[in-house]
């Protein structure tokens, strides 16, 4: 079975992220002023010869190209240093920042474990310069150090934890990558799954998954998809995952992704600015089902459970062997990007309720249901809405009215 990450990136397969403008139609609407008159042309300054001053310029000038040459090739100064990114990036960051309730609640998710499964990670982009990772594992390539060579990866842990221009919604988190996604955004059941398994056996408090394939089917309660049985041994042991609804709302299949689909995930759609759905937010089936077997599902595990910041978020992006992009700023869309959002909210309410934490005294699958209760009562239902929507779930994302229901 093949998965994808959620979310359309800028890649050949069609998907399309506009990269941020960054030449000079950047600046507009500057008036140059009127020219001055020429005066009389002089041939001292200060009593000296403008001939030498003209040969100590142009050695000045020699000198300080130089400095920043040598700069630049020791990593001193990197190209995030000369980039202006488009501010209007931040607009939309300050935005959804105050729609799903980030700019009113205090915590960073400080000392929260969280493992993002994807294409990797590229610590060079100037946001993420200084993050040192908790944990990398590469189940691609197998390679020691951290990198990413599609960038979507990248742009999900910005929106977590990019410090720049850019700012990530829960910055104080220990970071862990699994690289379990190629180069084309492609990955298998089995890899996906060793990936999971992984970043549960390093402790992890929450696994986010911007990615979706088809559900699985199960034979008599045996379940023969290798993601969502490592998904469920996961939820057992009180993790929390927290999975993409998919992208295929225009072109629907029926159902939301897999593993969103799984009963305790917290599977996450996604709206624009105004709070209104992506079209391409797959839409949630919650009848049942004779064939293939599926019974149908109740509160609070109806899917999705909510939706997220997902239409042109502002993202990270990278330079990849697939284009010419280089390191800079842009706009994506895609359940992928709300389902970080999420995380990062889950993140902050493990913060402030450490014993929530499966290394706590939490109550594994308990504790989840728990949550995912909190998580209905808080998210902000669609105008004209009453309990769940196929499309939108129980809400929208509101990370303050969680914060206060897990405190009530």
């Amino acid at each position: 079975m093949q998965f994808k990450e959620n979310s359309q990136t800028a890649m050949p397969s069609g998907d399309c992220m506009d990269v941020a403008d960054e030449g000079e139609d950047d600046w507009k609407g500057l008036d140059m002023p009127a020219v001055p008159d020429v005066p009389a042309r002089r041939n001292t300054i200060a009593g000296v010869p403008i001939s030498v001053l003209k040969t100590a310029g142009s050695a000045f000038a020699l000198f300080v190209l130089a400095l920043l040459l040598a700069l630049i090739a020791s990593n001193l100064l990197s190209g995030g240093v000369l980039f202006v990114p488009d501010p209007a990036l931040r607009e939309r960051e300050d935005a959804f920042m105050a729609q799903s309730g980030f700019d009113n609640v205090s915590g960073s998710g400080a000392d929260v474990d969280v493992c993002i499964v994807d294409t990797g990670i590229d610590l060079d982009h100037p946001d993420l310069s200084g993050r040192d990772l908790a944990g990398w594992k590469d189940f691609i390539n197998q390679q020691g150090e951290p990198y990413d060579d599609q960038g979507h990866g990248t742009g999900m842990a910005g929106i977590l934890v990019a410090d720049g221009h850019l700012t990530g919604v829960s910055r104080g988190i220990n970071l862990y990558i699994a690289k379990a996604l190629a180069f084309d955004g492609q990955g298998t059941d089995d890899v996906i799954a060793e990936a999971v398994d992984w970043c549960v056996a390093q402790g992890v408090d929450i696994v986010s998954l911007s990615l979706g394939g088809g559900q699985g089917i199960d034979f008599f309660l045996v379940e023969t998809d290798n993601l969502e049985a490592a998904v469920d041994r996961a939820l057992d042991e009180g993790v929390f995952v927290i999975a993409a609804a998919g992208n295929d709302g225009e072109d629907d299949d029926g159902d939301v992704a897999s593993p969103g689909s799984v009963e305790d995930v917290i599977c996450v759609g996604a709206v624009d600015q105004y709070g209104d759905i992506w079209i391409g937010s797959s839409v949630g089936d919650n009848n049942g089902d004779l064939w293939p077997l599926k019974f149908p599902r109740n509160n609070p595990d109806m899917k999705p459970e909510l939706v997220g910041p997902g239409f042109e978020i502002p993202v990270l992006m990278v330079a990849n062997n697939l284009g010419d992009e280089e390191y800079g700023y842009g706009w994506g869309t895609g359940t992928s990007g709300a389902t970080v959002w999420v995380t990062g909210a889950i993140a902050q309410l493990l913060e402030e309720r450490p014993e929530l934490r499966h290394d706590g005294t939490s109550g594994g699958r308990a504790t989840i249901e728990d949550v995912k209760e909190w998580v209905m009562e808080s998210s902000l239902p669609h105008e004209g809405a009453s309990g769940h929507d196929d499309y939108y779930g129980y809400g929208g994302l509101r990370v303050d009215y969680l914060l206060a229901a897990a405190n009530a």
